[in-house]
């Protein structure tokens, strides 16, 4: 994993020195979430990009609820017209692992998180779907959604710190990207 993001920030790296652009972001809907987060775009070319996020929830709420995560979505970006402006098709993947106790997730993939945590590790992949408006020359905002599939490896407790009571997976196939994000271009 370390040799992953030292190829990652290598390649960065190179490409800012060939004079590529590139943008630091933030996704306002993981804001919102109190995920704490930051991307990366490096344009690859005339048309194609590359997009990292990152995502780190550490929380625990009142009432012992749980809302911990971290995550990295790694896409590629073809953009119709140019990079970053206009519409864009992508292809991306995530992986992380999360924590949660007392917490309603969407789509009810566990449906009685409220009475137990469960722990574990996800992995996943999808396409996407964005378009992105130049707002000046260093400001961008975008608005994305993909979908695809995710796997995750659980093991459930009774509460956090408490007996464990099964372990298993999940399957699932729906939303694995959303965003509204703003971008602070780098020329």
């Amino acid at each position: 994993m370390k040799n992953i993001f030292s190829l990652f920030f290598f390649s960065l790296i190179s490409l800012t020195a060939m004079g590529q652009h590139w943008g630091v972001k933030t996704n306002l809907l993981y804001d919102a979430t109190t995920t704490i987060n930051l991307g990366v775009e490096v344009a690859l070319g005339k048309s194609l990009s590359l997009d990292v996020s990152g995502n780190n929830n550490g929380w625990t709420f009142s009432d012992d609820k749980q809302w911990q995560n971290w995550m990295v979505q790694p896409e590629f970006r073809v953009w119709l017209c140019e990079k970053f402006n206009g519409h864009f098709f992508g292809i991306h993947a995530l992986g992380g692992q999360y924590d949660f106790y007392k917490v309603n997730l969407p789509f009810d993939i566990y449906p009685d998180l409220k009475d137990y945590n469960y722990k574990g590790d996800f992995y996943g992949g999808g396409l996407s779907y964005g378009y992105q408006w130049m707002l000046g020359n260093r400001w961008g905002f975008e608005l994305t959604v993909g979908g695809g599939y995710l796997y995750a490896k659980y093991d459930k407790y009774d509460n956090p710190g408490g007996a464990k009571l099964e372990s298993g997976n999940k399957n699932y196939w729906g939303f694995t990207k959303a965003g509204i994000t703003i971008i602070y271009f780098i020329l």
